[in-house]
């Protein structure tokens, strides 16, 4: 399942809540606000493969969704603005398809409205976002990469589906913090561990 796949079918089951506890106001559905940092060129790689998974689960736009869409063409100065326009419309959830700063400007501007990270971004129980990835707590959920700290588990499992590997070979960019921090911290603790 992709990661769009995914955070489509966990907004299925939050948008399913939604509506439930809205079923006496006929006609209105579920509104979804999009907070993108590019532009919607760019950001299409992202939001189409979304748009088809709502499709897949029975949401159209326009039809029995709505989906109010805002990007800030790599302005990370709009966040606020573009945040604050959300949280006026009183969309039901917000898909924050972005690092660290949006997902910061969401949850500051909102206690209330479930804020979905689409997969961006750091570790949101360091950055403060979630007090754990067990047990999220307030109103943040959704996708995160952790790609360094999830480095080593990932080299437990390929131990565990290949049990005789004794040697691997890791590709990383030297100019990225969280390769290099992989790389030279979490992996050797983990392949030691591994012997």
């Amino acid at each position: 399942m992709s990661k769009n796949s995914l955070v489509a079918l966990l907004l299925t089951f939050l948008l399913t809540a939604v509506s439930s506890s809205q079923a006496q106001q006929p006609k209105k559905f579920p509104r979804i606000g999009y907070l993108a940092a590019s532009d919607p060129a760019t950001e299409s790689t992202r939001s189409e493969p979304f748009r088809m998974a709502l499709r897949e689960l029975g949401y159209r736009e326009g039809q029995n969704i709505a989906i109010e869409y805002r990007y800030s063409g790599g302005n990370r100065d709009r966040a606020p603005e573009l945040v604050a326009e959300l949280v006026r419309l009183k969309v039901d959830i917000i898909v924050v398809s972005a690092g660290d700063t949006w997902i910061e400007a969401v949850k500051n501007a909102t206690k209330t409205t479930p804020i979905v990270m689409g997969g961006t971004g750091s570790d949101p129980v360091a950055a403060g976002f979630v007090e754990s990835l067990a047990r999220p707590g307030g109103n943040v959920t959704g996708l995160t990469n952790l790609t360094g700290e999830l480095g080593g588990k990932r080299l437990e499992l390929l131990k565990e589906a290949v049990p005789k590997v004794i040697r691997v070979a890791v590709l990383h960019d030297p100019a990225t913090q969280a390769s290099v921090q992989q790389v030279r911290e979490v992996l050797p603790v983990t392949a030691r561990a591994w012997g």
